[in-house]
């Protein structure tokens, strides 16, 4: 009744109101070649758009776009072989929403074109807010390019993406790979497309190319709105013991080179997508290739990617994964209008010094020396801790809970397009770092579990710059620490060691003296 006498409706079955903040109320809406996309995250041309209804239902589910499988021409239609999507052999998960990558060998859409273009009109007139891209391809003929996209424009597609990147069956009909290695066949190809029709229109790349800005140019010469980078990495996934392939189709046993997805791409993709966006400015990008979350997808629109394409991560989950990716994303640019959160690594606050979310008790300061976490110094540790917790007690020390405090918003909120290519300014060449500026590597070994990891990496892959007592099992690094942040990267502890200034001037090792003065 209440609600009714201000104006709000009232759902006839009791519900809970919804949790509501501040952070749902930003912004992330972003326009790109003239669409307006309601949030950057869309589906790739892949699994996810197999069919309309598929499509339907990831619209429903609150994807801002839409890049159909892609399609062709009659003459070209295809029939996929079996088994053609595997997992990948990436570290973490082997199943599950963790999952690092796949390997396909599938073709574009067995529907036929006529399909694609009803199926476009029917989604554009029940999602007309929503962006609906067609993906299309053809051999190298201006007639089939010209006809192809003007079916698709005149269904109602509000752009087309130009396959020319497929890694896989495609390339030997002479399509997708075939056209989009060569700048000069990508060029022409764009100029048809253009001729034909008047929608945007997006070149998309392939990452198996030696410069692939190059393909992004020529792309652009020829009138393209702007470039999806970038389609799968061509990949072997895997051979079992016994010398057979995986997959393996028929009874022979038989597969090809596929496409590799997922986040172990990622960096072969940021890499594409900033290349381009430094040699192209406001170029508009589509990113693909490892966008699983929204922190993921933040990274490529730092890199200069004005939306977001996403296949593996729904792979791995359903639909549903785009309510953690809108809200993490707004949630992500919300943050950054709060000048006390500036030392926040995206949405995680700078925490304290902890082992498993413990925290780490400094035994020096109760003891008066060090001791490391095995055998019997782990129960001497234990002990210590355990008689300094009942000596605080007995003197009635209350834990002082840390005071909670409010942050309010002192600098306006950025929009998506104000954080596109944020990060451009850091990528360059090796020739514009500074090598007088080094670092060296700090180990705490109040946190240290001494598994010897920083040990073994430095002695057999490093400098041979870290100590290991046989006794104590303690690491220490020495002055041969050249910074390289490789036993970083392998500690199994978060904040174990950190990487800090070098406080005496960098010399080399050369082995022998140098016959002549180095250059830089």
């Amino acid at each position: 009744f209440l609600q009714s006498l201000h104006g709000n409706a009232v759902s006839t079955v009791p519900e809970l109101p919804l949790f509501y903040t501040p952070v749902d109320l930003v912004d992330i809406s972003v326009e790109m070649a003239g669409l307006k996309f309601p949030n950057p995250f869309g589906l790739a041309s892949a699994t996810p758009t197999t069919s309309s209804s598929m499509i339907r239902r990831a619209f429903e589910a609150g994807w801002g776009f839409a890049v159909t499988k892609t399609f062709s021409l009659d003459k070209d239609i295809v029939t996929n072989v079996s088994p053609r999507i595997v997992r990948g052999i990436t570290s973490g998960p082997m199943y599950g929403p963790g999952q690092g990558s796949f390997l396909n060998i599938e073709l574009i859409s067995e529907k036929t074109a006529a399909y694609w273009c009803k199926s476009i009109a029917e989604l554009k007139s029940d999602f007309p807010n929503h962006i609906l891209i067609a993906s299309i391809m053809c051999s190298y003929s201006r007639e089939d390019w010209s006809e192809l996209s003007k079916m698709a424009e005149v269904a109602g597609a509000d752009a087309l993406e130009l396959n020319l990147s497929c890694p896989h069956g495609m390339g030997e009909r002479g399509m997708g790979l075939a056209c989009g290695q060569d700048p000069e066949l990508v060029r022409n190809i764009c100029r048809w497309v253009r001729q034909a029709v008047q929608i945007p229109f997006f070149a998309k790349l392939t990452p198996n190319v030696t410069d692939i800005v190059n393909i992004a140019v020529a792309a652009q010469e020829g009138g393209a709105d702007g470039v999806t980078a970038t389609n799968t990495v061509s990949g072997l996934m895997g051979l079992k013991a016994d010398s057979t392939p995986w997959p393996a189709v028929g009874g022979g046993l038989r597969t090809t080179y596929g496409g590799v997805s997922g986040n172990a791409v990622r960096p072969i993709a940021l890499r594409a997508v900033s290349a381009i966006a430094r040699a192209l400015p406001g170029f508009p990008i589509l990113a693909t290739g490892g966008i699983d979350s929204a922190e993921s997808g933040l990274q490529f629109l730092h890199s200069g990617a004005s939306v977001l394409q996403v296949c593996s991560a729904i792979q791995n989950q359903d639909f549903t994964v785009i309510d953690d990716y809108c809200t993490g994303l707004q949630a992500l640019l919300y943050l950054k209008s709060i000048e006390e959160l500036e030392d926040w690594n995206g949405q995680s606050p700078a925490t304290m010094r902890h082992q498993k979310g413990k925290p780490v008790p400094r035994t020096a300061d109760l003891m008066g020396k060090k001791l490391p976490r095995f055998g019997p110094y782990l129960e001497q540790r234990k002990k210590i801790v355990a008689e300094n917790k009942i000596k605080l007690k007995e003197q009635s020390v209350a834990s002082v809970l840390p005071e909670k405090k409010h942050f309010i918003p002192k600098k306006p909120i950025p929009a998506i397009k104000d954080v596109i290519g944020k990060a451009l300014q850091y990528i360059g060449t090796y020739g514009e770092l500074c090598n007088t500026e080094q670092v060296v590597a700090l180990i705490d070994e109040e946190m240290c579990i001494n598994c010897g990891k920083c040990y073994m990496t430095c002695n057999d892959s490093g400098y041979q710059a870290i100590q290991f007592d046989p006794k104590t099992h303690l690491p220490t690094v020495t002055d041969s620490c050249t910074g390289c942040t490789l036993c970083l990267s392998v500690c199994p502890v978060i904040d174990c060691i950190r990487m800090v200034s070098r406080t005496t001037p960098y010399e080399p090792k050369r082995g022998l003296p140098l016959a002549v003065n180095p250059v830089c």
